[in-house]
């Protein structure tokens, strides 16, 4: 697990070994990770989830990162003793599209040549509630949400987009009780 300031320091490490190999890559980050790194929430992870890289201005799914990305990634995660996928771009396999705006709202860190983006809070919302449907009463997914402390309207909207990810009824049932559990929990 990596507390913020491993993470920090990790991505500089990132920074430092891209700029040896004289590579730049701009990363757009979410999940718990992104949240740390922003301080919107205080915990650790297990690494940080990128859904996109940005090449020329133009967001490209980050299924795979790109091949010297991911070999500077792995020498990255040797030397320190991480996980060797502490960078991955899984929540881009399940993501079909980023929230209106989604970009607009990013904020940015910079570790030399490696710029992150850092979603929203609100945009981690919408994400988040997205990804605790699959939680089931639970996890750190439904943990977030509760520490983001989103409003009814922005959970709301965050439904909304959430149906646009999935349009089953299974789907649109799960989420109806995501919503009531988080209900009960702000009242409880």
């Amino acid at each position: 697990m990596l507390s913020t300031d491993a993470l920090d320091r990790a991505l500089a490490a990132l920074g430092e070994v891209l700029a040896d190999r004289k590579l730049a890559y701009e990363l757009v980050a979410v999940g718990g990770g992104a949240l740390a790194l922003v301080g919107l929430i205080e915990r650790s992870t297990r690494d940080l989830d990128i859904v996109g890289v940005l090449q020329q201005g133009a967001l490209a799914a980050a299924v795979e990162l790109p091949a010297p990305l991911a070999e500077a990634v792995g020498d990255v995660a040797r030397a320190l003793d991480l996980s060797a996928d502490w960078v991955n771009g899984d929540p881009a396999r399940r993501i079909r599209e980023l929230p209106e705006g989604f970009l607009g709202r990013c904020s940015r860190r910079e570790f030399g040549p490696l710029v992150v983006w850092l979603a929203s809070r609100v945009d981690q919302i919408y994400l988040k509630l997205y990804a605790a449907v699959d939680d089931r009463g639970g996890g750190k997914h439904v943990w977030d949400l509760e520490t983001l402390q989103p409003t009814k309207d922005e959970l709301r909207r965050a439904a909304a987009w959430a149906r646009t990810q999935d349009g089953s009824e299974t789907f649109a049932r799960m989420l109806r009780a995501c919503l009531g559990n988080l209900e009960a929990w702000r009242h409880g």
